[in-house]
């Protein structure tokens, strides 16, 4: 499983990076300040989440049995998708309704990290 993560993180942060460099070139002339704020505020959770899904890969290595480890790692997937995802949807697309879901990505964030904390307490 933890290699599972290690993979995501990469393949995430392939794609932060991506989008950042979509948005700060390809996005600049074509969406609002705002739009274009909301964008970048998805690759920056984007991002910040993919280092903290490669730090669960990498305790992982270590603790292998810890399920909530694991069940962290999901989360930080899940609020990658819904939280970064419903943003660059919304700023793209316009469709304001989808900053509705966007705090289910948030707390998707936060258990991901009370997990995290927990499990290595528990540990």
């Amino acid at each position: 499983m933890q290699h599972l993560f290690l993979f995501m993180a990469g393949v995430n942060g392939f794609i932060a990076v991506a989008l950042g460099a979509f948005a700060a070139h390809g996005l600049k002339n074509s969406l609002s300040p705002e739009l274009l704020a909301t964008f970048q505020t998805g690759v920056q959770y984007h991002m910040y989440h993919t280092l903290a899904l490669f730090g669960v890969g990498i305790l992982a290595l270590s603790f292998p049995n810890q399920s909530l480890l694991k069940i962290a790692g999901y989360l930080f997937l899940a609020g990658i998708l819904i939280f970064s995802g419903s943003l660059y949807v919304l700023a793209l697309s316009g469709i304001r309704w989808l900053g509705a879901i966007t705090p289910i990505g948030g707390l998707a964030f936060l258990g991901g990290w009370a997990l995290l904390a927990w499990s290595m307490l528990r540990a």
